[in-house]
């Protein structure tokens, strides 16, 4: 048995979470300090891909990444860099899928957050990076973690936009979910089945550690 779609999807998945990680912390707690108008329409746009089909993200990637577009031409040019076909092309996709599942549970663990709190901070004369560092990032720390985990268990099953902009190579480009629709189109369903209980396996892992962690005391408003 070949571990490298495990190896692949797990690497991809590594990655992209720890990019939107990032992205997604940032992005929920400027939105948090927006208006409410403002944060609505905000909200909309960010988490528009949660609610497209993986394949429409994926052909709008193709349109924006393709050797034969702007971008991806330009890179290709400059650099002999191509955007698609390759693994690590996975990463655009996965982190465009799974950027507003980290989003709305960062945001919704600093709505939680007890405003108090960074009040009395600066009145004792703490910055507001000291206050986010070292008291709302903390206190929120459980419901971010809750999210960066739920966000690689849906990067690590990502099949749709992935299969687009990086196609299917074994050895090369292979991820769990698209070996395991390759195997049954090849009628060899021992093999499938196998790759499919590596998933269920890893799956039910993330999800237990999901529960843990929302077991944590929230960031309360007060007790």
């Amino acid at each position: 048995m070949d571990w490298f779609p495990l190896i692949n999807s797990l690497r991809i998945a590594a990655i992209s979470t720890g990019i939107v990680l990032v992205l997604g912390v940032f992005a929920a707690y400027e939105a948090s300090k927006l208006p409410r108008a403002v944060k609505g329409i905000l909200d909309a746009v960010l988490t528009i891909p949660l609610v497209l089909p993986p394949t429409v993200v994926g052909f709008l990637l193709l349109l924006l990444l393709g050797p034969r577009r702007p971008l991806g031409a330009w890179f290709l040019e400059h650099f002999q860099l191509r955007l698609t076909m390759t693994w690590w092309s996975s990463i655009f996709a996965t982190a465009v899928v799974i950027f507003p599942l980290l989003y709305r549970t960062a945001r919704g663990a600093f709505a939680d957050f007890d405003e108090t709190l960074a009040s009395s901070a600066r009145t004792l004369g703490l910055s507001n990076t000291w206050i986010f560092w070292r008291l709302r990032l903390p206190l929120c720390r459980f419901g971010i973690l809750a999210g960066t985990v739920l966000a690689f268990a849906r990067a690590l099953g990502e099949y749709g936009a992935t299969s687009m902009v990086s196609g299917y190579t074994p050895g090369r480009t292979a991820t769990i979910s698209t070996t395991v629709y390759q195997l049954w189109r090849t009628n060899d369903e021992a093999l499938a089945f196998r790759w499919v209980c590596v998933n269920l396996a890893i799956s039910a892992a993330v999800l237990l550690a999901v529960n843990l962690l929302e077991r944590k005391p929230r960031p309360g408003r007060g007790r």
